[in-house]
């Protein structure tokens, strides 16, 4: 793709600090969250800056293990020593923390977390059913209650809608920026989609960025209305599922394209899981906010059938010719949930399947080289 189609995208992170400051200086609070789980609905309407943490790098790891045990998901450890060393400016500039149970390993993380900052931790049910979504429901109130009280605000019924509403547009123009890739070849590259939905999350002013992915989405069809791409008719189209990835831990990605595939879907947290469903427009809007949330197909849930006909469904819109499993060291939950999801897959007779198992740094990196060239080289013959 073109480098000016990405100029847009590349610097909303590094340009973030200097808005978020001057909006600090204004007088609005920042939010600093971890999880899709989070209800950003609830922080927009409090006329609070939503903000996602530093949580995708191996370099603050060392300073985590000082505290928190070697064999832990990685995911934790960068999270934790981004901030306890201070290297995390959206973490020194947030004014509340909001965490989610969706592993031990994370809650009893948020337990330190919480001596550095002010944090809400929302107890997340493992289940999706109505109990489960009436006590979710009771768990969303606690946080609009929490955040009225620390940011001496009322978030009225209006101010819920218009959050919902804004919200939804984001969702739809992602997802938008999302399905370009169902076009064969795809006019982007995974690494080059994968920075735009990393970085722009940074960007404290959504309705420019919901304009900005808008404005890509429609050149990327140009471009693809003229047949320019970056890959042939014949390049292998990956689904990459399982946990988050960001810039920093991206090595997956970048190697599938470098060695001749292209990652055309992002299942993951921060691809197509967080965007595929909106928050009812009609419904009471707590509700409505807990029912969208709690649908999320996040592997913490028990079952988790969602997940497996999300990604069904995915292959088949996305037209994938293969699928990669990917999961963090340590993170029990995903990593149990790959056999039941290669299982699922194989008894539907879909596309070959790769479980890779890794962690943030480079140690592995000619070992992944070497499975996934044979996964590729696999695809290509059949």
């Amino acid at each position: 793709m073109e480098a000016d189609l990405l100029c847009e995208f590349e610097n909303l992170r590094s340009n973030s600090i200097a808005e978020i400051q001057a909006a600090k200086a204004e007088g609005r609070k920042v939010v600093g969250k971890y999880c899709i789980y989070t209800p950003t609905e609830l922080v927009m309407a409090a006329g609070a800056i939503p903000l996602p943490l530093c949580s995708t790098k191996q370099d603050p790891i060392s300073v985590a293990e000082k505290v928190l045990p070697r064999n832990l998901c990685p995911l934790i450890k960068s999270s934790y020593g981004f901030a306890a060393s201070g290297a995390c400016p959206y973490f020194n500039i947030s004014d509340l923390l909001i965490a989610e149970t969706t592993c031990d390993g994370k809650k009893k993380m948020y337990e330190l977390l919480a001596e550095l900052k002010p944090l809400h931790l929302l107890q997340l049910p493992q289940t999706q059913d109505m109990n489960a979504l009436e006590y979710w429901h009771s768990e969303i109130t606690k946080l609009k209650d929490r955040l009225e009280k620390d940011f001496s605000v009322t978030i009225t019924e209006q101010n819920l809608r218009e959050a919902i509403h804004l919200l939804n547009e984001e969702r739809r123009s992602l997802k938008d920026l999302q399905d370009i890739t169902k076009h064969k070849p795809s006019p982007i590259s995974g690494l080059d989609l994968l920075t735009i939905l990393y970085n722009r999350g940074f960007s404290i002013d959504k309705e420019a960025t919901i304009q900005r992915v808008d404005r890509l989405t429609l050149k990327l069809k140009e471009l693809s209305n003229q047949g320019v791409s970056p890959f042939k008719t014949n390049t292998p189209r990956i689904l990459l599922t399982g946990v988050p990835v960001g810039i920093g831990c991206h090595k997956v990605v970048q190697i599938i394209e470098e060695n001749g595939g292209n990652v055309v879907c992002f299942e993951s947290c921060g691809g197509y899981k967080g965007v595929c469903d909106q928050v009812d427009e009609e419904k009471e809007p707590l509700l409505a906010i807990a029912e969208k949330y709690l649908a999320t197909p996040c592997s913490c849930m028990s079952p988790n059938n969602t997940r497996f006909e999300l990604v069904q469904r995915l292959i088949e819109e996305f037209k994938v010719d293969g699928v990669v499993d990917l999961t963090w060291q340590a993170c029990h939950t995903y990593n149990i949930e790959s056999y039941s999801l290669k299982k699922y897959l194989q008894e539907r007779k879909t596309v070959p399947f790769l479980q890779i198992e890794t962690d943030y740094s480079e140690s592995d990196i000619e070992q992944l080289k070497v499975r996934i060239e044979a996964f590729l080289e696999i695809i290509s013959v059949t």
